[in-house]
């Protein structure tokens, strides 16, 4: 009785909570998305003189021509002709977890009117963008859908999908601020024609989501994919680790570092995203098949001689507030990876002011109060600038070290 009585509570308050966001989604969605207070072009106007001289500080040695972002998702909902679309649970209140998360992504996107929502996305980043002293070049991520391994789609599984279209036709208005980064299912009936088609149109990285698009990369299937991948000389950009952002809960052992191995085996250079900071993985190299730290694998895959040369890592949410202990300080300190690190902003999230704690970041070292206080200034008008000033603010809370330049421009070989 009192366990269902318990129940009872839960789902009374559970209610309550949905009831609250229904009626007040607006305000608390901004206080948790898109919090940022004015606007890219107010720079000038907003920032005071203290926090445009860190800003310059943590630009004057890069090369403006040479900045890339290699993470930046461009989802829609099919609105200007995208062939976007997102799964139908994120426009549901049947759904309140889902849908709030896409409120979020909405207001952290600044997408007013859904209708125009795809073209509203793009203008909001080409504001970020041209709103920054320097911007270099974004790399657009499309996003294939869910295959079964026999090939056939799997809708209800496919959690957003951007074809690899829309990424190239935005890189094709916007030459000077994006990329195109194609996503190809390797199941797919037609893996080999659209991975050439995305190369024809300009895309030299591939993304995959493994966890949420169903991919085992260790999966044989994969070997004629990954022979497809070296001849056009491309690059696999891979999530590793738990996958939180989407829903991908029966297929998290995907994202298993050791799992890219196959890849990296058959001459793929491979890009580790997040460096597989989140979550525990099966210790594949361990005969009783312990779990491990899914960061742990991805050192110990970098640490691989036969590796060098092939397998890097991306450092996009690393600063997130689940990720920015442990993984960040030994990323920081072992500075004989730095050479093999590249980095990604992982937009929209650096958006979403609940993902981020300045506090939490200087509480422990890796900046001063002082830079927190201006990198709060920076955030209230561009969270994209934000998200690389704090990047090249962070040191090592002991021995002072620093990601160096190198890490946020094109790396020769992987990006293009």
């Amino acid at each position: 009785m009192k366990r269902r009585r318990w129940l009872k509570i839960l789902g009374l308050a559970l209610l309550a909570f949905v009831a609250t966001v229904v009626v007040f989604h607006g305000r608390l969605v901004h206080a948790f998305g898109g919090a940022s207070a004015y606007e890219p072009n107010e720079y000038a106007t907003r920032l005071s003189a203290t926090a445009k001289a860190l800003v310059d500080a943590a630009l004057s040695d890069l090369d403006a021509d040479r900045i890339f972002d290699d993470h930046v998702h461009i989802p829609g909902l099919g609105a200007d002709d995208s062939g976007c679309r997102v799964n139908p649970k994120m426009l549901s209140w049947a759904h309140p977890k889902s849908r709030v998360q896409f409120l979020v992504y909405a207001d952290a996107s600044r997408i007013t009117d859904l209708n125009q929502g795809d073209r509203q996305y793009v203008e909001r980043l080409v504001a970020l963008a041209r709103g920054m002293p320097k911007h270099g070049r974004l790399g657009l991520l499309a996003f294939d859908a869910n295959y079964a391994p026999d090939g056939t789609l799997v809708e209800e599984r496919t959690e957003m999908y951007t074809p690899n279209t829309w990424p190239i036709q935005i890189a094709r208005e916007f030459p000077d601020i994006f990329t195109p980064i194609a996503s190809v299912h390797p199941y797919r009936d037609d893996a080999a024609l659209e991975l050439a088609r995305a190369a024809e149109g300009g895309a030299h990285i591939v993304k995959w989501l493994p966890n949420a698009m169903g991919i085992d990369p260790a999966d044989p299937r994969c070997d004629a994919f990954y022979a497809e991948m070296v001849r056009l000389d491309m690059v696999l950009l891979s999530h590793a680790g738990t996958e939180h952002a989407v829903d991908a809960a029966e297929a998290q052992e995907f994202g298993n570092p050791l799992r890219l191995r196959r890849a990296l085996d058959r001459g793929v250079k491979v890009i580790v995203a997040h460096c597989g900071s989140l979550g525990e993985s099966t210790d594949l190299d361990d005969p009783a098949g312990a779990q491990a730290d899914n960061f742990d694998l991805f050192l110990r895959l970098m640490d691989e001689p036969r590796y060098v040369g092939l397998a890097f890592g991306e450092i996009s949410a690393m600063t997130q507030i689940n990720r920015c202990g442990r993984p960040l300080e030994q990323l920081l300190a072992r500075t004989d990876l730095h050479e093999r690190l590249v980095n990604g902003s992982d937009y929209p999230l650096p958006a979403i002011n609940v993902l981020f704690s300045t506090c939490k970041l200087a509480r422990l070292g890796y900046i001063t109060d002082d830079e927190r206080a201006l990198l709060n200034e920076i955030y209230d008008v561009n969270p994209l600038l934000f998200d690389l000033v704090l990047k090249r603010c962070l040191k090592h809370p002991e021995r002072g070290t620093r990601f160096p330049a190198s890490v946020f421009m094109v790396r020769e070989g992987l990006q293009r």
